[in-house]
């Protein structure tokens, strides 16, 4: 089965672990959740970041 990275330089899709592993995001199982790498990274960091606070709010 494949797996698809997202290339942070680039902005491309690619199939298999084709670059430095400096420059991709992944691995992902279809090739439309690589292509959404950025828009999935800031989400769960924004979810995080709430989560965190929300912690932060209970122990204070």
């Amino acid at each position: 089965m494949a797996e698809f990275y997202f290339n942070t330089r680039t902005h491309e899709v690619e199939e298999g672990p084709r670059s430095d592993w400096s420059h991709r995001m992944g691995p992902y199982a279809t090739r439309e959740e690589a292509a959404h790498a950025l828009e999935t990274a800031r989400e769960r960091s924004k979810a995080w970041d709430e989560e965190d606070r929300r912690e932060a709010e209970e122990n204070a």
